[in-house]
């Protein structure tokens, strides 16, 4: 991630702002907000947003977030626009989850660091237990990338 900081955290370290923006931003990027809410433990400022937000998160993803030792309410489908005008300050890093995403997010603000992960869209799946089990690829699948990510050293 680069060097850009906005905001520190309890000890005083700088805190990381990361965007992670899919099209719906119904479940991979809902999903990959708690998670780097939860494995950031206090280094990261997170937010999701949709190039096409559904308006609603998808129930299977709330069901993956509960995994997880967060509220799973406080999550809530955003559009970028409305995320990028309430930004108090540039992102450092964006990771875009889906690819049409990926391909219409544009410039943003700060010229941030990105990251693009194409996953598979658990919610294409319309069978109940087969949709179950693409979300919690998905959700582990993301958690794996953002240990990994947040391993690395941040210059």
């Amino acid at each position: 991630m680069n060097n850009q900081t906005t905001t520190n955290n309890a000890t005083g370290a700088a805190r990381r702002r990361v965007l992670v923006v899919c099209t719906g931003n119904s479940a991979r990027s809902i999903m990959a907000e708690a998670l780097f809410q939860t494995l950031g433990q206090g280094a990261i400022d997170v937010v999701s947003a949709g190039s096409a937000p559904t308006g609603r998160v998808h129930p299977l993803a709330l069901e993956q977030i509960s995994r997880l030792p967060v509220d799973p309410a406080q999550y809530g489908s955003k559009s970028l626009t409305a995320v990028l005008e309430a930004a108090a300050a540039p992102f450092d890093l964006v990771v875009t989850v889906c690819d049409h995403a990926a391909s219409t997010c544009g410039t943003l603000p700060g010229d941030p660091a990105r990251l693009h992960w194409g996953l598979p869209d658990p919610a294409a799946h319309l069978e109940t237990q087969e949709a179950r089990s693409a979300f919690s690829a998905c959700f582990d699948e993301l958690a794996e990338r953002i240990s990994g990510l947040l391993n690395e050293p941040m210059a």
